[in-house]
């Protein structure tokens, strides 16, 4: 075991959205910031290019399976299609849906709307105001105007509009690498990093957390960096590990004053666990295209419900190319749904006469829904539920569909009997959250309205396990507008 000699302000496990943005912003501060990473560094390109995946976890059937997330500095950010969407005002509400109500959250949108802002700057967001129903207030609009998209998506869009839908361009981090365009928080959160404060250290998996004899603090970090243990000591520390690893790290560093896990005395640390329902629609292309694409625009007409339902049924968006867009490229259940669309075709000539769509509705937080550790082990039970809401979403998208290809004026697509559909599987955890869930009761939450964990001094968690509920357009925004606001909350406290 090596002991760190070097004393830090602030130990932030994890570079992803909510690491990496807090650790460029606390380092810009002048903090002392120590960054764990468990991967490494990747180049421009990477994409491209095939990965060994040598991590499984254990579903509820105790079946192993190989989940769908990345270990770089960047984190999950380096695959998850840049998408960067508000939550809305009534998503922060106790929000009723068709099997039970979402719980609120511990302040209101407008709360929040600020760090949305600085979020939309800093991560270079793209995209245009006013035109989504359902869009938040703002007090400004983007930065960035919206990234073109390809031709023949814009006759989609038209065909869309006569139809009575009301696409919109989504809301894409776009960073000004030419190499590596697609924004992360690699290129954005840790761009403004002072490098003179900010130490990453690669290849290392925060093990467990080690606490004082009181059992209010956390003094060592535990650490296998390469092969070796290190420990590793700040005044304070932050998990940003992600919904599946934050809890995992927590429940690992039980001891005496803390049996069931470190600030787990609600016994909520990996329960509530959420994960968005994605179901993927395919088309069939008239012509070729590249395959190669990032997503484009994005549908809320039946956000909140629609002619016949009065409850949420959720969001749609314009996949990105089959061979660019994580959600096919990293997970081969779902890419294998293109093959049923054309027979006998090669993945390549398939991608290419393919469009894709990804239906996407919120659940419900559930006590059995959760993350535990078998010795070692992570494994997950996870169902999901308000399944009918999805259901009436999916098949409402594919009566619009239909209706666009039977339009004459759309020669893009063509008319098929069959739009086949399936669901991302549970390896597709990029959406994940709820895990150590934010609140003001300590009996019935793990961390409060500021992140810090109820049981604990000197902790704080930076990523979308906190949040109460789960927004159907994605925990990215939200996530990295939390970690702005926790970076003023902690630079406060380490000047005092």
């Amino acid at each position: 075991m090596i002991i760190d000699d070097r004393h830090y302000d602030i130990i932030i496990i994890g570079s992803g959205a909510g690491g990496g943005t807090l650790a460029g912003c606390l380092s810009s501060k002048g903090h002392s910031v120590l960054l764990l990473e468990r991967g490494e560094a990747v180049e421009a390109g990477w994409q491209s290019r095939p990965r060994v995946k040598d991590e499984q976890w254990f579903g509820p059937d105790g079946d192993p399976f190989s989940p769908q997330t990345f270990y770089a500095v960047g984190g999950n950010t380096k695959i998850w299609g840049a998408v960067l969407e508000r939550m809305r005002e009534k998503d922060f509400t106790d929000l009723p849906l068709q099997e039970g109500v979402s719980p609120s959250w511990p302040f209101d949108y407008t709360h929040l709307a600020p760090y949305y802002d600085q979020a939309e700057t800093l991560y270079r967001v793209h995209g245009k105001a006013g035109v989504d129903p359902t869009e938040p207030s703002r007090t400004k609009g983007f930065d960035h105007s919206p990234r073109a998209v390809m031709p023949f998506l814009e006759e989609l869009r038209e065909g869309l509009e006569r139809h009575g839908c009301q696409p919109y361009d989504l809301p894409l981090s776009w960073s000004d690498n030419d190499g590596d365009p697609v924004g992360d928080a690699e290129l954005c959160g840790l761009a403004h990093a002072d490098s003179a404060n900010l130490e990453i250290r690669h290849k290392a998996k925060a093990l467990r957390l080690h606490v004082s004899p009181s059992g209010r603090e956390v003094k060592r970090v535990e650490a296998d960096v390469e092969g070796e243990i290190w420990l590793f000591s700040s005044d304070l520390v932050v998990l940003a590990a992600g919904a599946i690893n934050t809890p995992a790290i927590l429940l690992r560093s039980g001891n005496e004053r803390h049996p069931g896990g470190l600030s787990n005395s609600s016994d909520q640390v990996g329960r509530n666990l959420m994960n968005v329902q994605i179901t993927s629609i395919l088309q069939r292309s008239a012509a070729p295209n590249s395959g190669r694409y990032p997503r484009s625009y994005g549908v809320n007409d039946y956000y909140w419900g629609d002619k016949n339902v009065t409850f949420p049924l959720g969001h749609i968006q314009a996949a990105g190319g089959v061979l660019q867009d994580a959600l096919f490229a990293e997970s081969p259940p779902v890419l294998s749904l293109v093959s049923k669309l054309i027979p006998n075709f090669g993945i390549k000539r398939l991608a290419s006469r393919t469009v894709a769509w990804w239906a996407m509705t919120e659940v419900l937080p559930e006590q059995d829904n959760r993350v535990w550790l078998n010795k070692e082990q992570i494994r997950i039970n996870y169902l999901h539920n308000n399944r009918e809401a999805h259901d009436r979403l999916v098949y409402r998208w594919i009566d619009t569909i239909k209706s666009v290809e039977a339009d004459p004026a759309i020669k893009v697509v063509t008319s098929e009997p069959v739009h086949p559909r399936g669901e991302a599987p549970l390896s597709v955890v990029g959406f994940a959250c709820g895990t150590c869930r934010m609140g003001e009761d300590p009996s019935a939450s793990v961390v409060d309205s500021t992140g810090q964990c109820h049981d604990l001094d000197n902790v704080y968690i930076a990523d979308s396990s906190v949040f109460p509920s789960c927004p159907s357009v994605g925990p990215g925004l939200t996530t990295i507008a939390l970690a702005l606001r926790m970076a003023e909350t902690l630079d406060k406290r380490l000047e005092a």
